[in-house]
């Protein structure tokens, strides 16, 4: 049986830690927007009352995603920490499309079993998206075109390659456009929704054009004052229109070329 595939849309995804941000990415024209406390590392998990907030301000028709921290944290904590976000938001209605939990500190095998045990845990349907990282050293996990490997194992219906150093290089410095491409065009032909982050810049968007049908979630480059700053509409809308265009060109390239 072909198991089903990602809800996550292709677009741009901003990262917020507030409601004042959330509304701001969603003016912008975001396709998700993800809450996280960018002060507790690259998953940080905001406060299940602001994530609740944060996500019942965005109930009607917005899609969003959580932040969870990393998988070596234990799967019971982090399944506890999702109900009572879903709980103080009212059940059904206040649900996150996904959530994510990064890899750090496991080796293959345990990144399976924590990931499989998780996917248990979770309530329906939220799903579980699977999290490498580029710098995959620093944060002592396997390499990504492993992981991307082992998701497809574990029944994940997408990827997100991120980096954990978030005071260090970002995603193309640290792989190159040609690795990240591969990882790309690995992960679809495994039938798996691909993500990308990791201090992504307005120029950063251009330059992956390419990958249509994925994610491209940024932070640094949607705020006044970087990280830790605060989302601003005009930022977000110009990264959305940056990415549109970027993606515009590779199919008028491929019109161009048919016979």
């Amino acid at each position: 049986m072909t198991p089903p595939r990602s809800r996550l849309p292709a677009g741009l995804l901003v990262s917020v830690r507030s409601v004042t941000e959330a509304v701001a990415a969603v003016a912008g024209g975001a396709a998700i927007v993800d809450v996280k406390d960018p002060d507790r590392g690259p998953l940080g998990r905001a406060s299940p009352a602001v994530a609740a907030a944060i996500g019942a301000a965005l109930a009607r028709g917005s899609a969003w995603t959580l932040a969870c921290g990393e998988l070596a944290d234990g799967g019971e904590t982090i399944a506890a920490h999702v109900d009572r976000v879903v709980q103080v938001n009212g059940g059904a209605g206040g649900m996150p499309l996904a959530i994510k939990a990064g890899p750090a500190g496991l080796d293959e095998v345990g990144w399976l079993r924590a990931f499989r045990q998780l996917a248990k845990l979770l309530p329906q349907p939220i799903e579980l998206v699977a999290v490498a990282y580029a710098d995959w050293r620093a944060a002592s996990c396997p390499e990504p075109g492993r992981l991307i490997h082992a998701a497809g194992e574990a029944g994940a219906r997408a990827v997100l390659i991120d980096t954990f150093d978030k005071s260090g290089a970002g995603l193309l410095d640290v792989a190159g456009l040609e690795t990240v491409v591969g990882w790309d065009t690995a992960g679809r032909r495994a039938g798996l929704a691909m993500a990308f982050a990791g201090r992504l810049s307005l120029g950063d968007l251009a330059r992956l054009g390419s990958l249509v049908s994925a994610t491209l979630g940024v932070r640094s480059a949607a705020c006044e004052g970087g990280r830790m700053g605060r989302v601003e509409q005009g930022k977000v809308a110009e990264l959305v229109g940056t990415l549109t265009e970027a993606r515009r060109v590779p199919r008028r390239h491929q019109e161009t070329m048919r016979p």
